[in-house]
């Protein structure tokens, strides 16, 4: 029996391909051959190497391009991370507000614009010190001042100035500390209208959501005439009316160049650079104006040059003279007049401007006069005419160092003029000007009058004992009427601050205001009518309605 073998049988031979070969291959039981055979093994091929190690292996090197793509790419995917919280910021303080659908300008606080008799105006009083101007009425520099110096790119944003914004972020992280906030006019009117002064981030966002939606809603010309007559401009003054009037004694339509831009260069820092108290900075912060001024191309160097205030020399500011206590006199009468006052109203009053002035200038001398011999550093007038109208009222030697209005607030003692008050009771009582008494010293119940010269004249007339003032004749009448009869005769004309019912009374010894005092004398002068004292004559809307007359 013959043995045959194929080449795939054989030790070393060529390896099995496929299924079929191998079910027609001899098992090793058909074998007769006794000798070992080692079953064939395939080779096995190397493994190819994975794509890390091919990388690895084929890195690129690191080019100036590469590296700005690096940089590139991971901007882009801190840009949409800083976006996103950005986002969730804005909408988490976005939602502390009320609905966008709810917002309005808040109404600005009423004025009350009071004038004299012959309509020259006496002062604006109210929360904002002056009253709203419009801004076509304005001068052009004077806006253009405040756009020069507080948002030269107002026109050409969307309420937000990015570029100023970067530019301060900027400044402020050289500085190591906040030296400039950013902020637009637009965002300005927003903290004022709507947001507390706090400075914290929410209230910034807040911020500028609320600016955003002002320039939606309102022209640049509405957003910058509400500006100019809310911000604050110091000593009180909100709105570009009221500090022209408070500083320069005029009104915001006739304000020099020079003028503007003081106004604008206050907005920096009211008090610090107030033309009062601080003329020299006031100055140059003025000058800074003008040159920004210039540059916007608001005016020429030539003009800004000419427009500037010499440091050196004081600049020309108001002073408040005393027609300032009528306007505290009048503010304070206006709720028994009309209630709350909740619009603009024109208030006209029975002042005559010219008196006034000459009634300002009478005390003052007055006091400079005589103060120093007779130990008085104040004084007070009042002028009345014989129906009670108030025609000139000074409260004190300056307004600017003193407010109290001594004429109307203060109660003061009288004196020997109150004596007329005392004789009236004793010719109500049946006394004539001709009924004798006798002037010599007294003593009722210890209470002992004397005479200012320590003289006494005798028996005299009524007449002769209130000529000289005699204080012991006063005295007696007091006692023989009764004290609580001359308070009820003072009453009946015009004087109602509670007085005690004792002999010295007559003597001017209660305490009263000079208002009262006035205006119950004025039935010696008009036949016997009794009068009430009265400064208001008529009280008028902007838009002439009349609210009282």
């Amino acid at each position: 029996m013959d043995i045959k073998l194929r080449p795939e049988d054989r030790i070393g031979g060529p390896a099995k391909r496929g299924r079929k070969s191998a079910k027609s291959r001899p098992t090793a039981k058909s074998a007769t051959t006794k000798s070992t055979r080692t079953k064939p093994t395939r080779a096995k091929a190397p493994k190819p190497k994975s794509a890390r190690a091919r990388k690895r292996r084929q890195k690129k090197p690191l080019t100036f391009w590469r590296v700005i793509g690096k940089l590139f790419y991971w901007g882009v995917v801190l840009s949409v991370w800083v976006g996103i919280a950005v986002a969730g910021i804005v909408a988490y303080y976005a939602v502390q507000l009320p609905a966008s659908d709810s917002w309005a300008v808040p109404t600005r606080p009423a004025n009350i614009r009071i004038v004299a008799a012959n309509g020259q105006l006496i002062s604006n009083r109210g929360q904002m010190g002056g009253e709203a101007v419009a801004f076509h009425e304005l001068p052009q520099y004077v806006p253009a001042a405040v756009l020069s110096i507080e948002d030269r790119r107002f026109f050409n944003h969307f309420g937000l100035d990015i570029i100023g914004i970067t530019r301060a972020m900027l400044g402020n992280i050289m500085a190591g500390r906040i030296t400039a906030g950013g902020s637009t006019i637009t965002q300005q009117v927003a903290k004022n209208l709507f947001l507390t002064p706090d400075q914290n981030l929410g209230r910034k966002v807040q911020e500028a959501l609320l600016a955003i939606w002002l320039e939606q809603n309102y022209s640049k010309t509405e957003i910058l005439e509400l500006y100019l007559n809310r911000v604050y401009f110091g000593a009180g003054a909100f709105g570009i009316e009221a500090a022209s009037r408070r500083y320069f004694g005029k009104s915001a339509r006739n304000v020099s160049l020079g003028e503007a831009a003081i106004l604008a260069g206050l907005l920096k820092a009211p008090s610090r650079l107030s033309p009062d108290r601080h003329p020299e900075r006031a100055a140059e912060r003025a000058r800074v104006v003008l040159r920004a001024m210039a540059e916007e191309g608001y005016i020429s160097p030539e003009e800004a040059e000419a427009a500037a205030i010499d440091p050196t020399k004081r600049v020309r500011t108001r002073i408040a003279g005393a027609e300032f206590y009528v306007a505290d006199w009048v503010e304070s009468l206006m709720t028994s007049y009309i209630g709350e006052v909740s619009q603009d109203v024109i208030v006209t009053t029975t002042i005559d401007w010219d008196l006034q002035k000459n009634a300002e200038f009478v005390v003052r001398e007055m006091v400079a006069e005589k103060g120093e011999e007779h130990n008085f550093s104040q004084g007070a007038l009042v002028s009345m005419s014989t129906d009670g109208a108030v025609i000139a009222i000074v409260g004190g030697v300056d307004y600017s160092d003193s407010q109290y209005n001594r004429a109307v607030t203060a109660r003061r003692q009288p004196g020997s003029s109150f004596k007329p008050f005392v004789y009236l009771a004793a010719l109500e009582a049946g006394y004539t000007p001709d009924t004798r008494v006798e002037d010599a010293p007294l003593d009722f119940e210890g209470w002992k009058p004397e005479n200012y010269n320590g003289q006494y004249a005798g028996t005299v007339t009524l007449r002769q004992a209130i000529a000289h003032s005699l204080n012991t004749v006063a005295g007696r009448l007091a006692i023989a009427v009764g004290p609580q009869a001359v308070i009820d005769t003072a009453a009946k004309l015009g004087i109602s601050t509670q007085m005690p019912p004792v002999p010295a009374i007559a003597l001017g010894t209660a305490e009263i205001s000079l208002l009262e005092l006035t205006g119950a004398y004025a039935p010696f002068a008009n036949g016997g009518v009794g009068v009430i004292a009265h400064v208001i004559t008529r009280i008028e809307t902007t838009d002439g309605q009349v609210l009282y007359q």
